[in-house]
């Protein structure tokens, strides 16, 4: 794909963030900015530029470097930019840090989400959350996945297509199957949509808990929604409405019945349902934000869409006449796996890290300290192994699904030429990439 302006995208940075003392900051430069407040007005209103949060991060690198202070979103924060900052805390010693959800995702999604957790209960939580999403657990979902994308793509032609809309749309029937068996039309899915587009959009609010903001919003939906699973729960505990879906086998292998309070390898109801949202939101935000930034590019690159297109007839011209779309041929798509990648690397779908010290460290010349107080083995390492993405899998599968009967059907159009993206932790286009479909 094109490099232009792709200079304003590709600096990797780091965010560490902490609620302890601003005393311990005084020799790092930068600004707290107002008190309470900091600097979250600025941060929040840079998400709409064109470059997101990088804005705001270039214009204080310049002014104080590549470490610098700040306060946002109620946390005290360094920011690290730059190859060293990359290095030291992807590739560091274990314990050096830890995952540091802000705020406001600590309350949307409970306390003992799996993103809120370190050590072995993290491993243990990891373990039940990759069932579904591991290469095995998605070979079953494949022909729903199929058949969903077909249909969503019969409907575009002859009208005005928002694609992060219709991107969202299909991502949550699919993990809302997956999950729960969720039907993909019906009052069911329209509640747990709205208040899942609730939830997702409260994470980069203000942690103000005031009716009308953001963040209440996000929390009296998240309350909706658990209510629903407490419902779904129920039943299924009571012999009625039997699944083979990831929360029927949560319900049958893991969850705690009478007797079970002390086994330690079972789940509670609350440990079930924030992690059933944890999975929600794996499986929906940055899938949604990866696919329409894919299609957005490949219309923007003439040539790499002809040469993604060949390699889509080219499967097809494999098949006898009539058959469809096969797991085997899903995973072997080279190219189109070389595209998914460089969107990922060139729209930086989540733009940083954010995380706290678990150890005093030094890095260009400033000295970081460790949050107190610590709990023993509260901490990992920081790399791309125990904490990646758990619905990497899934989106992979999503996204070539969809690309393969886009591109082998379809031509859009852009309706419009704009580059912002909107105010949100994930990065997705702000005017949601609105175009007209043809098929070919």
């Amino acid at each position: 794909m094109s490099n232009k302006n792709t200079h304003k995208l590709s600096p990797f940075f780091v965010l560490h963030s902490w609620t302890s003392s601003p005393k311990s900051l005084a020799d790092i430069p930068g600004s707290l900015g107002w008190p309470i407040v900091g600097e979250s007005f600025s941060f929040i209103s840079e998400f709409s530029s064109p470059s997101g949060i990088y804005s705001f991060v270039n214009k204080r690198q310049q002014r104080y470097g590549k470490v610098f202070k700040t306060s946002v979103l109620g946390r005290f924060t360094v920011f690290m930019t730059g190859r060293e900052a990359s290095k030291m805390l992807l590739a560091g010693k274990d314990g050096m840090v830890s995952l540091n959800l802000f705020y406001t995702g600590q309350q949307v999604l409970g306390p003992t989400s799996l993103l809120q957790t370190t050590g072995e209960e993290h491993k243990r939580l990891r373990r039940l959350i990759a069932e579904p999403l591991s290469v095995d657990g998605l070979k079953k979902y494949f022909q729903f996945i199929n058949t969903l994308a077909i249909e969503t793509l019969e409907q575009w032609p002859g009208r005005t297509v928002l694609v992060l809309e219709e991107a969202s749309t299909f991502t949550l029937k699919v993990i809302g199957n997956m999950i729960m068996s969720l039907e993909p039309a019906g009052e069911k899915q329209e509640k747990f949509r709205s208040n899942f587009k609730l939830i997702s959009s409260s994470f980069a609010s203000l942690p103000f808990k005031i009716p009308g903001t953001a963040f209440h919003r996000g929390i009296q939906a998240r309350d909706r929604m658990y209510a629903m699973l407490d419902s779904i729960i129920s039943k299924r505990r009571s012999g009625g409405g039997f699944q083979q879906d990831f929360l029927e086998s949560l319900i049958m292998k893991h969850s705690k019945a009478a007797g079970d309070e002390d086994d330690k390898n079972k789940l509670t109801d609350k440990q079930l349902k924030d992690n059933i949202l944890t999975l929600l939101v794996a499986g929906h935000d940055t899938t949604t934000a990866a696919l329409t930034w894919v299609i957005k590019f490949l219309g923007e690159n003439p040539s790499v869409l002809e040469q993604l297109r060949d390699e889509h007839r080219q499967i097809q011209s494999n098949r006898e006449n009539g058959a469809n779309l096969t797991w085997d041929e899903v995973n072997n798509m080279p190219y189109t796996a070389k595209v998914i990648n460089e969107t990922l690397r060139r729209a930086t779908i989540l733009p940083w890290n954010s995380r706290k010290a678990a150890q005093n460290f030094e890095i260009d010349g400033y000295k970081i300290e460790k949050v107190a107080p610590l709990k023993p083995f509260s901490f990992l390492g920081f790399g791309s192994g125990q904490r990646m993405c758990p619905g990497i899998n899934l989106a992979k599968l999503e996204i070539s699904v969809f690309i393969h009967h886009l591109v082998c059907r379809y031509k859009w159009i852009p309706l419009e030429k704009d580059d912002s993206v909107q105010p949100t932790l994930v990065r997705m286009p702000k005017n949601k990439y609105p175009i007209v479909v043809e098929s070919l």
